[in-house]
This record gives structure tokens, sequence and C-alpha cells, in this order.
């Protein structure tokens, strides 16, 4: 680490004390940049570098709302506005108890990487709340949904920053926010994406995400002489992202052995069943332990590890910090080749820094895990024309998308002698567009 890095990293540590995923992400990033900003010194001169880990604006607020009982519930809501440069502030919002200012700062941080790698005019932000929605019915959903939308409509518009969904935020949330944020401006503009197909809604996005990671992965192992014909892959998660994943995965012929989620997982040597999956997870709501009760011949593991079974490719689709360095030494012992994040940062710097050591494929989630995003943007061209293009359209652009993402990645990693590392590719790709934007505006 250069002296330049321990001076940018020591000033965001000592503003931002104790948000330990925002140090993860910004140490993981500013390794990478060390070279670039060597050879393309004005980056600092002009202070790019100490604009872009400073958020444009950092938005806390209190969310009352009234349970199924009548009691008044207080939770609390962030937006981070990150960066701007390229395009209005763009990302999703995160439901979850362990929500706090500095996972959100992560988040969007990370943002403002993968939106510049997708192509498309798009900033970096995030957003969320400490609610929890499960276990609470549709009606407390929606109220609480009403009152976060209350607050947060206030610095968000269809050309200033346009949220999404995340863990926690499905259809059903996007839903209610949607209709609170018409009810209060009396407008209809693609202020949010993930609506549903029928009001501005974009085909493809729920596959988009779990898609576009198998989508990256796939040009990484072809690059590398290999491809998904034949792999064992382990994925944990079992929501959205590693649904489509494992779709996906298993349409070019991987067998896809687990899948998982907070309280186990499943391992079946036949094959994981997509389509059950899919109605145990997204329909029916329920526990992947249910997964045996159909396919008597697979196993249910009461473990949160599922990075225990052999696998040559890891599809992390679950939470950050999933991989950390001791399962990375267990899986490469075990054969792996290559890691699609399909999750936000779900490994360590350390489990990288260790699977890049030996060889190991690393597709970062900025660039792999992009495809969501990037039908998100899609989403927002489509309101804008007040078109609808269909399934296929959206697929094939998704493909091409993530297609130029990793070539951008291969370029950045080769041009600074770094060739096969897509992550440190990754962020100088995303770096160059951003901080080119910011040095032609001037110091704003």
């Amino acid at each position: 680490m250069t002296d330049l890095t321990k001076k940018y990293l020591e000033t965001v540590k000592k503003r931002n004390p104790g948000e330990a995923e925002f140090h993860q992400a910004v140490e993981e990033v500013l390794e990478s940049l060390e070279p670039v900003l060597e050879k393309y010194p004005e980056y600092v001169e002009t202070g790019v570098v100490d604009r872009l880990l400073e958020p444009d604006r950092q938005i806390m607020f209190r969310v009352p709302w009234i349970d199924d009982n009548g009691k008044c519930q207080v939770n609390r809501g962030f937006r981070v506005q990150f960066n701007n440069a390229i395009g209005p502030y763009k990302g999703g919002c995160r439901f979850h108890p362990s929500v706090y200012l500095g996972i959100i700062k992560f988040l969007g941080f990370e943002q403002i990487f993968k939106n510049s790698l997708t192509t498309l005019p798009i900033g970096g932000g995030k957003g969320g709340s400490d609610f929890d929605p499960k276990g609470k019915s549709d009606n407390e959903v929606m109220r609480f949904c009403q009152s976060f939308m209350t607050e947060l409509g206030k610095y968000i518009d269809a050309d200033t920053d346009v949220p999404a969904g995340d863990i926690g935020v499905g259809g059903r949330e996007i839903g209610f926010m949607f209709g609170q944020y018409k009810r209060n401006t009396d407008k209809w503009e693609g202020v949010l994406t993930g609506k549903g197909v029928g009001w501005g809604g974009s085909l493809g996005r729920t596959e988009a995400t779990g898609y576009g990671t198998v989508y990256f992965t796939r040009e990484m192992l072809k690059a590398n002489g290999m491809s998904f014909e034949g792999k064992r892959v382990v994925i944990s998660g079992s929501g959205n992202v590693a649904i489509y994943a494992l779709q996906k995965a298993q349409s070019y012929g991987a067998k896809v052995v687990v899948v998982s989620d907070s309280n186990g997982y499943i391992i079946d040597e036949d094959g994981v069943d997509y389509k059950l999956v899919k109605q145990i997870k997204e329909v029916e709501r329920k526990r992947i332990s249910e997964y045996v009760v159909h396919r008597p011949n697979a196993k249910y593991v009461d473990s949160t590890n599922p990075w225990e079974v052999k696998c040559d490719i890891a599809l992390p689709c679950s939470t950050q910090n999933d991989i950390d360095l001791p399962k990375a030494e267990f899986l490469v012992a075990n054969g792996l080749i290559a890691v699609g994040e399909g999750a936000n940062m779900p490994c360590t710097n350390e489990a990288v820094k260790f699977f890049l050591s030996k060889g190991v494929l690393v597709g970062p989630a900025k660039a792999a895990n992009a495809g969501g995003v990037a039908v998100s943007a899609l989403e927002m061209s489509q309101n804008s024309m007040r078109l609808e293009w269909s399934f296929e359209e959206v697929d094939t652009k998704l493909d091409s998308i993530m297609t130029s993402i990793f070539q951008a990645c291969d370029r950045a990693s080769k041009e600074f002698n770094m060739p096969g590392n897509y992550v440190a590719g990754a962020n100088i790709a995303g770096f160059l567009k951003v901080a080119k934007a910011m040095k032609a505006q001037g110091v704003v």
C-alpha cells in the first residue's frame, strides 16, 4: 500500500468511524487504483479522489408507522447520494435489520463503479432502512413503505435519483412506494425501477442480476479457455439473484448442486431443481429446507457455510463477506477455478487476494453483479420513451452489456500490467470514466 493510499484510507476512517464495510470497500478500490494515480497524477492534484470518497449528501430520517395492533413503530431510513458525475443517482433500497449508515455508504460507493461499468449514464447512490419485512403483514409493509416514501420522496425524481429494490425490497415494496410517491407528487414518472410489468416495469428485470452474473462469468471463463459445461457449481442464497443464476448456469451445462438460505443449505447431487426452488422461495416464501420434502434424494444441512461443499465454480449470491479467508482456502484446496460475485462484496479482501494468488478467476461484484442496475437503467429509458421492450430484446441488451463490462475489465487489467486480475480491471475502468467527468466539470 502506497503512502498516498494510506493517507486516503486514514482520512476515510477518521471521517467515518465504525463503518467497517465502507472502509473495506474503499481500501479494495484504492489499492487497485495505485498504478492509475501514478500514471494520471492530475486526478490527485485536482482533488478527484478526495471528492469521490465523500458522498454528495447523506440523508437519514425517522420512519414512523402503525402496526396491525395499532401501536406506533419507529425505524430509521437512509439515502446516500454518492456521485452523479455521469448521470442521476441510481441504486437500490435495502430493508433489513442490519442496515445502518456504513452499510448504505459501502453499497453506494460500490454503485458508482458498477454503474459506470454498465456504459449507461447513471451515477451511484443507495438507500434503505433497518425495517424487517419478514413476518409483517401486507398492510404493515404498506404502511411502512408509505411513511418511508413520504420522506424519501422529497429528495428524488426521475432525473435526480432513481431508487430500486435490494434485499427485502421486491415488487410488493416497490409498488407501495411508487403509489405513495405518485399520491404525494401527482406525477407518473420513472422515479423507481423494479416496477410491475404493465405499469412501467421492464420484462427481464427479475432475472437480470442472476443472468448477468452468469453472463460475466461465462465471458471470464471463455477468455481463459474454459466454460460452464460440466462444471460443478455451488450457489449461496436462494433469493432472486441465486434463483436466476441457477437457471442460467444450468442452461450452459453446469451442474448446480447447492443453494442456501440464512438457516442452512441443500445438496442435490442430481442437480438443483430451479423450478422447485423458485416455487418455495418466490411463491410460497418458505425456507429452503422445504426442498427435501419434494426431492427425497437431496440432503438438507443445518449450516450457514455452503462453501464446505466441493465445487469448480462458486457463485456467492447472498450477502457481503460471505466468503472469508478460511473458506477461500478450503475452496481452493477442493479445486475451485472461478468465482462470480452475484452479491455485493461477498468475499473479504483477504479472500479475494488469496484467490488471485492461486490463479482463481474472480468476477468482482461491481462487474458481475451489474446486470440488475443495467436493466434498471433500461427500464428508465423505456419509461422516458413510453415504450415496452420484449423479454428477448432486454435479455439481448443485458448479454451485450455484460460482455462489454467484461471486455472493459479485461482491457484495463492488461493496460496496467495485471492481466487476468478482473478485480483491479473493474475498479480501474469504472474509476476512469467517472474521474474524467469529474475533472471536466470542475470542483463541484
